[in-house]
């Protein structure tokens, strides 16, 4: 029996890998008929240490703003080009290993997480640790990681 899923989560760093799992979510959701929430979190941590003294709230709303210019500007390409429109976007503040592993799962019913396999460089990763690892050993839902574009014969 083929497992069939309704709610994909796919994290959006603006990482070439991210768009490359995107790609094959979509082919995903259409084979299933199933829905596609596209996240992108704003990590709490670097925006405290690249912006400190700034607490006036503006940098966060900037850094919404522009999250929120990305995601459209993605469901834009999906329903032009893919004629893809069962998508929506959000935007959350917080620690990405936890809000993609478990809260926003949880909330949503997300019953498979589509992600790139590394958004950080080599010394991002060192330092804060993947979070593709983390989501793959964590997350209660399935997780497929993303390493290769989509095949295009068919």
């Amino acid at each position: 029996m083929d497992q069939v899923y309704q709610n994909i989560l796919v994290p959006m760093d603006g990482s070439k890998n991210a768009k490359l799992a995107l790609e094959k979510a979509v082919a995903v959701a259409k084979r299933n008929h199933a829905h596609i929430d596209l996240l992108n979190v704003l990590d709490t941590r670097s925006v405290t240490y690249n912006y400190a003294g700034m607490s006036d709230g503006s940098i966060t709303y900037q850094l919404v703003g522009e999250a929120k210019d990305y995601l459209g500007s993605l469901v834009d390409h999906l329903r032009t080009t893919d004629s893809f429109t069962d998508v929506d976007i959000h935007i959350r503040l917080g620690n990405p290993k936890t809000v993609i592993s478990y809260d926003f799962p949880q909330d949503h019913q997300v019953d498979l997480i589509m992600m790139g396999a590394s958004g950080l460089s080599t010394v991002q990763r060192a330092l804060m640790g993947s979070v593709t690892s983390f989501v793959n050993r964590n997350a209660a839902a399935d997780v497929l990681v993303v390493r290769t574009p989509m095949d295009t014969e068919e």
